[in-house]
């Protein structure tokens, strides 16, 4: 298919996603609103609709909660082809019924691309709006997901990453008890192929952990003191850490001084914390189970975000650099979410593997902005590809390019409109 043909398809998939307002990742597998779905679902209808990129956002944070969070499903209506629902969860936490916890907080970094790009003269405006939320969500994960102040952001759940079933989670998960869960039936494995999904001893204890945040009301506080699984995440730290100075940016330019000074606190702290995750043997940030003190042995697609978050100091540099050109040549397409010379790599199951493009635009992102032009490209094209080759699908093969996981998905197709297409890169040239 020509590049301007994906182009209108990339257009039609997120029309046809649109339920009012806000998308849904895809229609069946995923029908409500997904917290950082929703956010990179922005900068691909802001390449043709500021106005409804902005109401993505602004229809995302209706869901925040009183405390802050804002969390990863917001259940605008009742859809019995989703397990687990909102009767499962429990939460009442904020005006709209939710899941009971948060992903990654992509939306400030995207909320300052909007400013930057904008073409309507009310990007600040709507901006100055969001700030005082984006500052609610941002003391939210400092205060509940790093309690002790090391610097770094944990997860009380795989779901809460965004990478549901990577290999990092898994001796963590293993810790948990299952209990407190009856007979359940999985939705998500009558829309994929289970090979590509989870193992039912993993959901088992998916629901364990929801059961035992439930327990204790879905209070942030007591969830964070007794929750099962709570392990630092080098994905959702470096997203925090970009996140903030993308914030910080915003606050300056909107001249909220007071605001500026807290974010710096904020930025300063997580890039002392951020050593914490250096794992000396694998040379890269990886994963720190705070409940035992131990860190993982793998590297993830989240470890090359390290330069997208502004660490970009000679160590990191050469180290990702040198695992980049290591993984290029054993896959054709990158970036796998997880190193294909690791035991416990699968190229088609979900987060074991497959090439996500979302993350490739970030990993691009943070090396073009260490200045590493050549292999930002490459991560661009090799996108590029897969979406030629495999369709707007939810995730890809590192070694066939096949695509997997859900169909006509839409941060796929914004990812295409806003950096991956060709003709997106002719002209931003």
């Amino acid at each position: 298919m020509a590049h301007a043909d994906l182009d209108q398809a990339a257009k039609a998939i997120l029309t046809e996603n649109d339920q009012g307002g806000y998308t849904i990742p895809t229609k069946g597998l995923y029908p409500y609103q997904w917290n950082w779905d929703s956010v990179f679902v922005a900068l691909g209808f802001a390449e043709f609709d500021q106005d409804r990129a902005w109401q993505e956002i602004e229809m995302l944070f209706q869901g925040q909660w009183r405390d802050g969070m804002v969390p990863h499903i917001l259940f605008r209506k009742d859809d019995p082809s989703y397990f687990p629902g909102p009767g499962v969860w429990g939460t009442d936490g904020g005006p709209i019924p939710s899941s009971g916890h948060s992903q990654p907080p992509v939306a400030a970094s995207v909320v300052h691309s909007l400013v930057e790009a904008d073409r309507t003269g009310k990007a600040l405006e709507r901006a100055k709006a969001l700030l005082p939320k984006l500052m609610a969500w941002h003391r939210w994960y400092l205060a509940y997901r790093d309690p002790k102040n090391l610097g770094v952001i944990a997860v009380i759940h795989p779901w809460e990453s965004g990478r549901d079933n990577l290999p990092d989670w898994d001796e963590a998960l293993r810790a948990v008890e299952v209990k407190d869960i009856g007979p359940y039936e999985r939705k998500d494995t009558s829309h994929v192929d289970p090979a590509m999904r989870p193992h039912k001893e993993d959901y088992d204890r998916y629901l364990s952990i929801v059961a035992a945040c439930r327990k204790v009301g879905w209070d942030p506080e007591k969830v964070a003191e007794t929750c099962p699984f709570f392990v630092a995440d080098p994905g959702v730290t470096f997203i925090f850490l970009r996140a903030n100075r993308d914030l910080l940016a915003l606050a300056e330019k909107l001249g909220m001084s007071a605001e500026a000074d807290e974010i710096r606190g904020w930025i300063a702290a997580m890039e002392k914390g951020s050593r914490t995750l250096w794992n000396d043997e694998v040379k890269a940030h990886v994963a720190f189970d705070e409940r035992r003190g131990k860190q993982t042995d793998g590297i993830s697609s989240a470890s090359f975000l390290a330069l997208y978050a502004g660490l970009h100091d000679p160590q990191t540099l050469g180290a990702l650099q040198g695992h980049f050109d290591r993984i290029a040549e054993r896959v054709e397409y990158l970036m796998p979410s997880y190193d294909p010379d690791h035991r416990s790599y699968e190229p088609l199951r979900y987060w074991r593997g497959p090439v996500w493009a979302m993350i490739n635009y970030m990993i691009a992102k943070g090396f073009a902005e260490a200045g590493d032009a050549v292999r930002a490209e490459r991560l661009r094209a090799d996108t590029a590809r897969l979406i030629e080759t495999g369709g707007f699908a939810e995730y890809f093969s590192p070694e066939t390019g096949a695509g997997a996981g859900g169909g006509s998905f839409s941060w796929t197709s914004a990812i295409w409109l806003t950096w991956a297409s060709p003709s997106h890169a002719e002209q931003a040239a």
